[in-house]
């Protein structure tokens, strides 16, 4: 299955940052009013039988992604790739896979780098 479309790099780098500013709820919520579907809760918690193997779980029954730490919680990659088995299970069955959460997740922190980097040259 392809990659989902996604925002522009702009709202893609705020996600991004929000995120760093420890602000992960805030990011979820402009990402599920962009895709018109209720944000993922996140919680800093563990799954059964994916405490060892994952940093953080969606669980599609609960709409919930589980943090294994407040480190975590924080994590833009993580998140966003979390954010994405959301987003697929929204449709009904679950289609997403692991690379194409990787890259959607990926997508977001290319942007942010792009985009911080050109405010930098601006400025400098």
């Amino acid at each position: 299955m392809p990659l989902v479309a996604g925002p522009d790099r702009i709202m893609q780098a705020r996600i991004v940052y929000l995120i760093l500013n420890k602000r992960t709820e805030d990011a979820l919520q402009v990402l599920g009013k962009f895709y018109r579907v209720n944000p993922p809760e996140i919680v800093v918690g563990t799954v059964k039988g994916k405490r060892r193997t994952a940093y953080a779980v969606y669980v599609p029954k609960e709409r919930k992604i589980y943090a294994m730490n407040s480190d975590i919680f924080y994590n833009p990659f993580v998140i966003l790739h979390e954010f994405y088995h959301h987003l697929r299970s929204q449709g009904g069955s679950h289609r997403g896979t692991e690379k194409h959460a990787n890259q959607y997740a990926q997508k977001f922190l290319d942007s942010f780098i792009a985009v911080t980097s050109q405010g930098q040259q601006k400025s400098g």
